[in-house]
């Protein structure tokens, strides 16, 4: 398998008309041997960008890309030992399953019978056997996607890269290859660059995510500490589902204790606003914090109704109104507005909850998390 690193890679594209745009700036990032690195972000972050980088589809504008401590910036894609599995499948139509699969090892000249055998593994692993003769428009998409991962697995390369591979599949399908994907790559033990720009199949499926913004990275740890500690507020809204709330207003000191003051956008505070105490661990962090603007970010399963949340401290408990009600099964989520805020909470599938109805939220504020309005990082 393979160790991956690269070292300030900077790919920028230059327009006719003079323009030149920065896809991946100065990225520095190590996927060890063996690992399931995901790379993920909106559209236009940089991550298929990336991909191609190391797969050699596009030269870097600066940096390098080793692998095992080699640097590979001058070989071509064939002299790199890499599969790639595209969006698109890239399945010649006109080609059996088999033909797919064995295309690549004919290229190479490898012998017939060490062709069957690579696909006769490959075949079983991904279930494919009763399909191999068919051609990819009598298959279903999901079966069109195992035999695209089959082509790259008869490979037997140092290093798969999968370039949003499930974004066609429906939902359903969707879970399937996910968990295929995760027991491949226990059964391979391979290295394994993966890109999407769904964080729930990042969150699924990384050992380690890294998150890519406007071409620069955000963050890289695995999944829970992408979740519990977000380097920023952008990593805190992109990786969660729903997206992390997030309040704008002050911390203000009450004799021993630390609040944080509503404000609206432009600093004003509403006679109605939210006043919650913080926890006593946030506060012992956010002492240099005092009397400055911060940003507050909750998550909606650390804020729901009271009537649902034990011995909930009375001033961690806001009145706010709901405006909209979204049942989803084993919860629901409540769309409700504070003087300057919208934002979501969670409460169970049995409350009986109105829109437009006033209720009061307590606040989980020992999960609360607080960043810089000014450089959005996180400062506590």
């Amino acid at each position: 398998m393979a160790r991956v690193v690269l070292e300030h890679l900077t790919k920028v594209f230059r327009a006719s008309e003079g323009h030149s745009i920065c896809a991946v700036d100065d990225l520095c990032l190590t996927v060890e041997d063996k690992e399931l690195l995901v790379l993920v972000g909106p559209s236009g972050c940089g991550k298929t960008t990336t991909l191609r980088l190391i797969a050699g589809l596009e030269e870097p504008t600066e940096g390098s890309i080793s692998m095992d401590g080699q640097v590979v910036n001058e070989f071509d894609p064939k002299d790199r030992d890499i599969a790639m599995v595209f969006q698109n499948y890239a399945l010649y139509p006109h080609m059996s399953v088999y033909e797919n699969m064995a295309f690549g090892l004919m290229v190479r000249k490898c012998p017939k019978s060490e062709i069957q055998q690579r696909l006769r593994e490959a075949a079983q692993l991904l279930e494919l056997g009763g399909c191999l003769e068919r051609k990819p428009n009598e298959l279903s998409g999901g079966q069109r996607q195992r035999a695209a991962l089959g082509r790259a697995i008869v490979r037997e390369p140092r290093l798969f890269l999968l370039d949003e591979p499930l974004s066609n599949l429906d939902s359903p399908m969707r879970l399937q290859m996910r968990a295929e994907i995760a027991r491949l790559h226990q059964r391979l033990a391979s290295t394994m660059i993966y890109v999407t720009h769904d964080q729930t199949e990042a969150m699924t499926l990384g050992n380690r995510i890294a998150v890519m913004k406007n071409g620069v990275l955000q963050q890289v740890a695995d999944p829970m500490t992408l979740y519990q500690r977000p380097a920023n507020m952008f990593v805190a809204g992109f990786i969660g589902s729903p997206p992390m709330n997030f309040f704008r207003g002050t911390l203000v000191e009450k004799g021993t204790a630390l609040f944080f003051h509503e404000s609206a956008s432009n600093g004003e505070i509403s006679p109605n606003a939210m006043r919650l105490r913080l926890d006593d661990q946030a506060a012992a962090g956010l002492t240099g914090s005092v009397s400055r603007q911060v940003v507050l970010g909750l998550r909606a399963e650390d804020i729901t109704d009271r009537r649902y949340a034990g011995d909930a401290p009375a001033d961690q408990i806001a009145e706010v109104l709901t405006q909209v009600v979204m049942p989803l099964g084993p919860e629901t989520h409540l769309q409700v507005a504070s003087a300057t805020h919208s934002f979501i909470a969670r409460v169970p599938a049995s409350a009986r909850v109105g829109v437009n109805e006033k209720i009061p939220l307590a606040f989980g504020m020992r999960h609360a998390h607080f960043f810089d309005p000014q450089t959005q990082h996180r400062i506590n």
